[in-house]
């Protein structure tokens, strides 16, 4: 099997000033295509690190592929470091870069400086594989191992978008120097059923899957767990068929658990249900703050099914606009399934809608009382004037108990269009 080390570049990430993402980036798209990553690696803007990393990863891996210290600042020495490391003769203009160089700098309303030109100037030893959106060229290097084995190194931009920009161009060179072993994964994505409990319910299904297909946990206390399944050294459409064969099996087992596939989300599949259903959702807020609203408008076309929210953090807004009434609130509370309840429904007829779904709890890290502790959320959904609602306690910072309030909504809000 072909294998790749991601090596990211820069103190920033070192000292935790910014989040790799890159290197999640770069391993989705070689997995993607049967290479196996075999480490990931964060150096410092250090001459001496990069060669030293950039050596390491070469003598253990096929594939080498290095984001970050392109820029034009002085700090940004990849480009050096790897002109050292492949015995290159000098630098040379890339002219088509250079070109691009002047077209991004001028839309930005920047003037073309010196540092900037030298963007363009590439080790000799590279093939350049152009960014389009940035002034840095990425840098294609074929090397050779003391066996004679061929290896390549690619140097790309630290910035997200522009590596994801160029990201398909470095796959298609890696297709075309390398003879890939034919990988096929499907990840089905779960909600509701905590991975001890999952793992039990499918115990015999996953002792009788065929040898060839190999199952992976992929828990997430927001996202649910994530089963992914992967199949080697097969055709894609054989694989698929097989790995459907054995995902309907698994539908038997733990059905509407099921909310989607891939990198499939709730809000998504909530969305694709509610334009099938030609319906419509609405939410009232209190402590998840329109977190539920904006994770449902993050899909694209939501406009077509989802009519508003009201954040009625203050309970005089539940009690103005949602109409819920004084009385509940005054005997059982703000964080109670009465409450909760009549915000579903009040807000379900505000908007007039045929689903709502609502939320009232304590995030904290303060607020908490004996009956309602910090972590507690109630949640209800108004389907068509039928209103269900639960109580769940969770124990997280107040950022992740906003998440794990949220992703819960969803899910009963899902279940109830399922059900309806």
């Amino acid at each position: 099997m072909v294998t790749a080390s991601i090596c990211t570049i820069g103190d920033e990430i070192l000292i935790g000033q910014i989040v790799d993402t890159n290197s999640s980036m770069i391993a989705k798209a070689l997995n993607a295509i049967g290479v196996k990553v075999v480490r990931m690696i964060s150096g410092a803007d250090s001459e001496e690190d990069i060669f030293a990393t950039v050596e390491h990863c070469a003598r253990l891996s096929d594939i080498v592929i290095i984001t970050g210290g392109l820029g034009p600042t002085k700090d940004d020495i990849t480009k050096t470091a790897l002109a050292k490391f492949t015995n290159a003769g000098g630098f040379i203009q890339s002219k088509e870069q250079y070109e691009i160089i002047e077209k991004v700098l001028t839309a930005r309303g920047i003037e073309l400086s010196d540092i900037n030109r030298a963007q363009a100037m590439v080790p000799d030893s590279c093939k350049v594989i152009l960014n389009e959106c940035g002034t840095a060229p990425c840098m294609e290097f074929v090397m050779q191992k003391e066996n004679g084995n061929q290896y390549l190194i690619f140097s790309m931009p630290g910035v997200p978008f522009e590596t994801e920009n160029a990201l398909p161009k470095v796959i298609e060179e890696i297709i075309s120097h390398f003879k890939m072993e034919n990988i096929f994964h499907k990840t089905v994505c779960t909600f509701g059923i905590p991975e001890s409990t999952l793992s039990k319910m499918i115990e015999k299904w996953e002792e009788n899957l065929p040898e060839n297909i190999h199952l992976a946990y992929l828990p997430n206390t927001i996202l649910g767990v994530r089963l992914r399944l992967s199949i080697y050294g097969i055709d894609k459409e054989n694989g698929e068929k097989e790995i459907d064969s054995e995902i309907a099996k698994l539908k038997t087992i733990i059905g509407d658990a099921i909310y989607g596939y891939g990198e499939s989300s709730l809000q998504q599949a909530i969305g694709r249900l509610l334009k099938e259903m030609k319906m419509s959702v609405c939410t009232a807020e209190s402590c998840t703050g329109g977190k539920i609203a904006s994770l449902i408008t993050s899909v694209p076309g939501s406009s077509e099914y989802f009519k508003g929210s009201v954040v009625a953090y203050d309970n005089s807004i539940k009690i103005n606009v949602l109409k819920v009434r004084e009385e509940t609130i005054a005997k059982y509370g703000a964080v109670s399934r009465e409450c909760v309840e009549e915000m579903a429904e009040g807000v379900r007829k505000v908007m007039d809608c045929d689903f709502a779904v609502a939320t009232s709890g304590v995030a904290g890290p303060g607020g908490g009382t004996d009956i309602n502790p910090v972590g507690t959320v109630w949640i209800a959904v108004s389907a068509k004037g039928e209103v269900s609602s639960k109580k769940l306690r969770f124990n997280a910072p107040r950022a992740i108990n906003v998440e794990r309030f949220s992703s819960n909504a969803l899910n009963m809000l899902r279940e109830a269009i399922i059900n309806l």
